[in-house]
């Protein structure tokens, strides 16, 4: 079959996409681009966003699959976000703790910044946050992107979600990434009001799809 004739599909995501996962991590990470040069150690951000998602809950991440068998974005998801910082700190974290050590005092670095995060998973829960219980991390490769891939990848986990009863769902974004702003805003996210948030978004909606745009 010719590469033309290929049908990206969305799909479930599967152990051997597990190095696709982190080369889209990696490749979105700042604020929707390339991290390369913030985070020199390949497995930092994937040790932070994207691997204790399939680790912890792979029923609830999918893939974007070129047609080759090749995920070129994801989206990933937990539906009970308290429950999840509690497995992050007990059953991921013990994992990667000896190869990323918490620093010591306040972060000076990009690095040292995203090692505060990995060590600090309570961070994710917020009492605003409450009526949202699920939260989600999506990436595509900037090929892939603007093509409505994005909404395919959303609707199957939100799909998943209202179909394991989780009612609303939430994530939090870099306020500088308004193009990703303008692609939630599209799908029916709306801004949750959490009092000094720093330079990040929090974005919820139901899981539902009456009366949504995904």
């Amino acid at each position: 079959m010719r590469r033309m004739d290929l049908v990206p599909f969305v799909r479930r995501y599967r152990p051997s996409d597990r190095a696709a996962l982190a080369d889209i991590c990696v490749r979105t990470a700042h604020e929707g681009g390339d991290s390369t040069s913030l985070y020199p150690d390949p497995g930092l951000m994937p040790s932070l966003f994207a691997f204790p998602y399939v680790e912890l809950e792979p029923a609830f991440a999918f893939v974007l699959d070129d047609g080759t068998g090749q995920a070129v974005g994801y989206i990933l998801g937990a539906p009970d976000t308290p429950r999840f910082a509690e497995r992050f700190r007990a059953e991921w974290l013990p994992l990667v703790s000896e190869r990323y050590p918490e620093p010591e005092g306040e972060p000076t670095t990009p690095v040292e910044e995203m090692l505060v995060l990995l060590h600090r998973p309570e961070r994710m829960v917020l009492p605003e946050l409450t009526s949202f219980p699920a939260h989600l991390h999506i990436d595509l490769l900037p090929r892939w992107q603007r093509r409505g891939f994005g909404r395919a990848l959303m609707r199957a986990l939100l799909d998943a979600l209202e179909a394991a009863g989780v009612p609303a769902v939430h994530l939090c974004m870099v306020r500088a990434n308004t193009a990703a702003r303008a692609f939630y805003g599209r799908l029916g996210f709306r801004e949750i009001d959490v009092p000094d948030p720093g330079p990040v978004l929090y974005l919820g909606r139901p899981t539902a799809r009456a009366g949504s745009a995904a």
